[in-house]
């Protein structure tokens, strides 16, 4: 996918197929049905179709690392050697974010910071700084015009703020292309937002 126009990051989803996400998540469409799962990098389609909806964390890791970045299920693998995901007894847990920190500096130089109890208003000091964020919200922030049904859960990549001071992100379950990279005032940001997030530097 190309990258974005507003802030020249890498735009990707989860779910290999960027259209085949709405009916993924809405309307129940078999994960291993999607095409163009050997893009993700997965050794074969049910490991795909078994991980892809747990990897937005590492979605949004790749995007911020750029177009040069492994692909998913690369990152996958090393994220759990460094226990950022486990598989313990069929349940796959994670992004778990101290170990996932700890990889992205070991693996990729990334200077990593974990951040359990920051505001809305912190996330942009943090973008002022030069860091990109990924933020914890629900995953319905897709439909902002909607009540928030409740905060975390689902991981987006806070890229930068516009002039006016909304933010910008990157939502790798986006539905369409203004769900993929959309904006929102942190009073819109703030209802879906868990306050947990690890900042990218």
């Amino acid at each position: 996918m190309p990258s974005c126009a507003t802030c020249a990051v890498p735009v990707h989803t989860q779910f290999a197929s960027p259209d085949l996400v709405g009916p993924i998540v809405y309307e129940g469409f078999d994960r291993a049905a999607d095409p163009a799962w050997p893009a993700s990098g997965a050794a074969t389609v049910q490991d795909y179709a078994r991980w892809c909806g747990h990897l937005c964390g590492l979605t949004c890791y790749r995007m911020a690392l750029g177009p040069d970045a492994p692909s998913l299920f690369e990152l996958r693998d090393g994220a759990l050697k460094f226990g950022a995901y486990t598989d313990v007894d069929g349940e796959i847990r994670g992004m778990i974010y101290a170990p996932f920190a700890e990889y992205a500096r070991a693996a990729h130089g990334v200077d990593a910071e974990v951040h359990r109890h920051l505001t809305v208003e912190e996330i942009g000091a943090l973008l002022d700084e030069g860091h990109k964020v990924i933020a914890s919200v629900h995953f319905e922030i897709r439909r902002p015009h909607r009540p928030a049904p409740g905060r975390g859960g689902h991981l987006v990549l806070v890229t930068g703020r516009t002039a006016d001071g909304d933010l910008h992100f990157h939502n790798p379950s986006g539905i369409d292309a203004a769900t993929r990279t959309a904006r929102l005032s942190p009073g819109e940001f703030e209802p879906f937002f868990a306050g947990r997030r690890v900042s990218l530097r």
